[in-house]
């Protein structure tokens, strides 16, 4: 949880830094994406923290309001700084790379589940050859004794 919060805090100050100085938001898009992707990483685990029966609701409480301050503060350097429309463009850009990713890991889980697969029938497949070797050199002695 601190770790994701210390990584959007250092990508936040970072633009914050780079506005400043009077650069263009463009310089600092890898920062901008820092943020983003420290912020749902912040948001996954609170979700998870939250199914598991949640352990420190306060801390995850306030490690999201402050991404929400800073996410606000963004907003507006993109509306003020940015050029006209930036900040919609940003919001339809991150919806269309959230779903990706989100269908990036429904087929990372679903190669997960198909190599599982596999290695059941692998190993279906060894214990059908150790027990058919067994039997054939069980009935072969028995054989050899009649």
């Amino acid at each position: 949880m601190l770790a994701e919060l210390a990584a959007a805090n250092a990508a936040f100050s970072v633009i914050k830094s780079f506005v400043s100085n009077g650069k263009e938001l463009t310089g600092c898009a890898k920062q901008i994406s820092d943020f983003v992707f420290s912020k749902e990483q912040l948001e996954k685990k609170a979700s998870k923290q939250k199914a598991k029966g949640g352990s420190s609701d306060l801390e995850e409480f306030m490690a999201l309001e402050q991404i929400k301050e800073k996410e606000e503060e963004l907003k507006k350097m993109m509306i003020y700084i940015g050029r006209p429309g930036l900040w919609q463009d940003w919001q339809a850009f991150q919806a269309e790379a959230r779903k990706s990713r989100r269908y990036q890991e429904k087929m990372a889980e679903k190669r997960q589940a198909e190599l599982m697969e596999y290695m059941g029938y692998g190993i279906g497949f060894i214990f059908v050859l150790f027990f058919s070797g067994l039997l054939a050199w069980i009935v072969g002695k028995w054989m050899g004794k009649f």
